[in-house]
């Protein structure tokens, strides 16, 4: 089952007549920026969505990627009609429709994880060329952890970042 697209002009129509706005990304990129109303329901923790009265829920994610990818589930999670907001928020944002920002968040715990990950991959070439071939073997380590993260699901450097302390200060505070 697929779930109709509806472009942000629209939705933002359906939603001034009742319906309801559904992020389902992530807690950390939703604390950084979000629609304004939106209920946050990350796709991680989905389940049933009660939708308290309202004739439709409208899903969300940063490009609409995630909900495309997820229409299935997302479909069966809601028990009215339901439609994914073609673009995500970077299409609601392109619209001029308001977004809430909290730049004192930190990025997105897997904006991190690639910033990371690349560092050390450069950072063991580069220490293989200038001190030690040896070195190489720190980029194969970060190459098989994404591999595995991949495969898995589980992703040892999102784990490990999640609780540095400038992500804890952060949770802390939106507590």
């Amino acid at each position: 089952m697929t779930l109709p697209t509806i472009d942000p002009r629209a939705a933002k129509q359906l939603i001034d007549q009742g319906a309801i706005l559904v992020d389902i990304r992530e807690l950390d990129e939703h604390r950084r920026e979000r629609v304004p109303g939106a209920r946050h329901e990350a796709l991680s923790r989905l389940a049933t969505i009660d939708a308290g009265g309202a004739q439709a829920l409208i899903f969300h994610c940063r490009s609409g990627a995630r909900t495309q990818a997820n229409a299935q589930r997302l479909a069966e999670a809601a028990i009215c009609d339901a439609y994914i907001l073609e673009g995500g928020i970077e299409a609601w944002k392109k619209a001029g429709l308001p977004v809430a920002a909290d730049r004192s968040q930190p990025i997105e715990i897997m904006r991190q994880v690639q910033i990371t990950a690349g560092s050390l991959v450069v950072l063991g070439v580069i220490l293989a060329v200038t001190v030690a071939p040896a070195f190489i073997a720190l980029s194969a380590f970060v190459g098989a952890g994404l591999v595995f993260a991949g495969v898995s699901g589980w992703c040892g450097m999102a784990k490990l970042l999640a609780v540095m302390p400038w992500n804890r200060a952060a949770k802390a505070a939106a507590a």
